[in-house]
C-alpha cells in the first residue's frame, strides 16, 4: 500500500515557518535561507513545495488575511444588537497591543503592495471583505431605526477600515504613537458621529479574544 502523501502537512508547516520568519525578520529583508532555517529544511526543500519565496509569502498573506477577517466575523455573529455588532467590530480591528502577531504580520505583508500586483490583490480583499461586515451592521442599524447614517452604509464602512489601518500601524510602530484604548476610543468617537448613536456608554465586554 502507497504511503499517504505527506505534501499538505509539509505545506502547512512551511507556512507557519515563514509567518514566524516574517515576524522575526520583516517582510523586506527575508530570504530563502531564513525560511528553510525557521523550518530546519534546506532551501532546496523549500523550493521542492513552493516554486519560489514570493509563492510563500503569498500563502502566508492568503492564511493571514482569512484567519483576521473570520475572527472579526465571528466577533460579531451572534450579537443581535446593532450598536453592540458596531463596538465588537471596531474592538476586533485594533491590535490586542504592540507586538499583535496577525495585525504585525498584514502590516509587514501590506508593504509588498506597493510594488506586487498579486500582494495588492490580497490587501485589496482584505479590506472589502471588513467593508462589507462594517456596512452590513450598518444597513441593519439604520433599517431597524437605531442608527441615523450621516452618509450611505458603504462610505462610511470605507472610512472606518482606513482608520483602523491607521491607528493599528501607530499602535504596532517601534515607537508607538498612539495606545490601544485611545484609538478605539477615537474610533468609536467617529462610529457614534456617522451613526448618531453613542457608542462610549455601552459596555464592551472582551471582544478581542487571543489570535
Amino acid at each position: 500500500m502507497a504511503r499517504p502523501s505527506r505534501a499538505h502537512e509539509r505545506r502547512a508547516d512551511l507556512v507557519a515557518a515563514a509567518r514566524r520568519a516574517v515576524l522575526d525578520r520583516g517582510v523586506l529583508d527575508l530570504r530563502l535561507r531564513d525560511v528553510a532555517a525557521e523550518a530546519g529544511l534546506s532551501p532546496g526543500s523549500v523550493l521542492y513545495y513552493f516554486p519560489t519565496l514570493t509563492d510563500l509569502l503569498r500563502e502566508v498573506q492568503r492564511e493571514a488575511v482569512d484567519r483576521f477577517c473570520g475572527e472579526r466575523e465571528e466577533a460579531v455573529r451572534d450579537e443581535a444588537d446593532p450598536r453592540r455588532r458596531l463596538l465588537a467590530m471596531i474592538r476586533s480591528g485594533l491590535p490586542s497591543d504592540p507586538r499583535d502577531e496577525l495585525c504585525v504580520l498584514l502590516y509587514e505583508l501590506g508593504t509588498v503592495a506597493r510594488r506586487d500586483a498579486s500582494y495588492a490583490a490580497q490587501h485589496i480583499r482584505l479590506y472589502e471583505r471588513q467593508v462589507g461586515i462594517y456596512a452590513a451592521i450598518l444597513e441593519a442599524g439604520a433599517a431597524t431605526g437605531v442608527f441615523t447614517l450621516t452618509r450611505d452604509a458603504g462610505s462610511i464602512a470605507r472610512n472606518l477600515v482606513a482608520l483602523e489601518d491607521g491607528y493599528g500601524l501607530h499602535i504596532t510602530m517601534a515607537v508607538p504613537t498612539i495606545d490601544v484604548a485611545r484609538a478605539e476610543g477615537l474610533l468609536l468617537a467617529c462610529a457614534s458621529d456617522a451613526t448618531g448613536c453613542d457608542l462610549s456608554t455601552l459596555e464592551p465586554g472582551d471582544q478581542r479574544g487571543d489570535r
